[in-house]
């Protein structure tokens, strides 16, 4: 994409990649992801984070076509991460006298990942650098979600560079904005990306809100996604939500089944919640979506529902490894219900009930168990399951 001006002396020069299949090689991304770097031009010009190093050669030609022949003064670093830092290689090489601008922190992993000879400026909390007419301020918000993160504010145009915060998963094919695009339609995208990637980071997310409350924003600039200029509160006030894990009446039901068995018991489980009142019952076979999906689904419904078969003695692995990813974000404040079923081996309720109690969940009764084929008694206590979920989310004192 060419250079898009954010105001008259602020450009993104960002790049879309449609190439990658696994962000941090490990969640799906169908639609791309957007590698936003910004560019202020001034009496000195600073650009504010880079991107990947697959991208270099495209990002430098940008750069070097909206600098129009003048040096770059600084790069700023909100977030070291290689998605983010991979082309400054590059850059040092072009501009060996280019400021690099972080924290502590940043620059020691400044120097372990590249360690380039550029001059360097270690900044501290609400210190300010002066480019002209432009001004930074830089605001610390240590583990959203690496321990160097942060943000840079620049005062005269109120824009704020926010990292990775405020991201979003998708590429940005046409248009960088919020009102050139379609929001709703990015927003599940967004969501996924802040429940797969930040989610684990609750607390940190929730403190970096507050500590940018006070500012006047005009746009947001993050470096994943969308910049936002018409409504930066909409993405601010969704991100507070999300990490304050604020659910909504729904369920989802994952399950692991080789033969069709614990499937049965989950359309079961998935009959009790809606013939009592729940509309939004979405069910998932872990062997066909990415935990990535499912967990963006877990991350805003009240209802958790985990079913498994038995593999060579243990809980089904794809089973397994939800479990361990849901351990891993801190996910909690959830009604749960488990259900499983084995033959000759183990049964998977262990392992269920073991994941129940390493978190503050709110376990439904029962916890019906099948050996074999499940029997009518056993589908049965299924619906039950469904039906006690239903009657505990939908009653008048459930928390959402």
């Amino acid at each position: 994409m060419a250079t898009i001006p954010l105001t008259e002396k602020i450009s993104w020069i960002g790049v879309n990649d449609f190439e990658t299949e696994l962000f941090e090689a490990l969640w799906p991304i169908p639609q791309g992801i957007s590698y936003n770097s910004y560019l202020i031009r001034d009496d000195k010009t600073a650009l504010i984070d880079a991107v990947k190093r697959n991208f270099s050669d495209d990002f430098m030609m940008s750069l070097e076509s909206t600098l129009a022949g003048k040096a770059l003064d600084y790069l700023v670093i909100n977030h070291i991460e290689p998605d983010h830092s991979g082309a400054i290689a590059p850059l040092a090489g072009r501009y060996p006298k280019m400021c690099i601008v972080g924290n502590e922190k940043t620059i020691s992993l400044l120097k372990g990942f590249y360690n380039i000879a550029n001059p360097v400026k270690i900044i501290t909390e609400n210190e300010k650098i002066s480019l002209g007419r432009h001004t930074f301020e830089f605001f610390m918000t240590p583990m959203a979600h690496w321990p160097e993160t942060m943000m840079t504010y620049e005062r005269t145009t109120q824009t704020l560079f926010s990292g990775d915060v405020f991201g979003g998963f998708g590429t940005l094919p046409g248009g960088i904005f919020d009102d050139e695009v379609d929001i709703e339609a990015l927003t599940p995208e967004i969501r996924r990306y802040f429940s797969n990637v930040i989610g684990k980071y609750c607390l940190p997310v929730q403190k970096a809100i507050e500590k940018i409350k006070p500012l006047p924003i005009k746009i947001l600039a993050s470096t994943h996604g969308p910049v936002y200029r018409e409504a930066p509160q909409r993405i601010i006030n969704l991100y507070s939500g999300w990490s304050r894990q604020e659910t909504k009446p729904g369920a989802v039901i994952a399950y692991a089944s080789m033969y069709g068995h614990t499937e049965k018991m989950a359309e079961a489980v998935g009959q009790g919640l809606t013939e009592n009142g729940v509309k939004e019952t979405q069910i998932f076979n872990v062997s066909k979506t990415h935990a990535s999906f499912i967990l963006s689904e877990i991350w805003v419904h009240k209802a958790l529902v985990l079913g498994s078969c038995t593999y060579n003695g243990k809980i089904f692995p794809l089973m397994n490894g939800l479990l361990e990813l849901l351990e891993n974000t801190g996910l909690h404040g959830r009604s749960l219900g488990l259900f499983g079923s084995f033959s000759w081996s183990a049964s998977p309720l262990s392992r269920l009930k073991d994941f129940s109690q390493k978190g503050p969940w709110k376990l439904i009764s029962p916890c019906p168990e099948a050996k074999c084929a499940p029997a009518d008694d056993v589908l049965k206590a299924c619906y039950t399951l469904g039906q006690n979920l239903a009657k505990d989310m939908l009653s008048p004192n459930s928390k959402q």
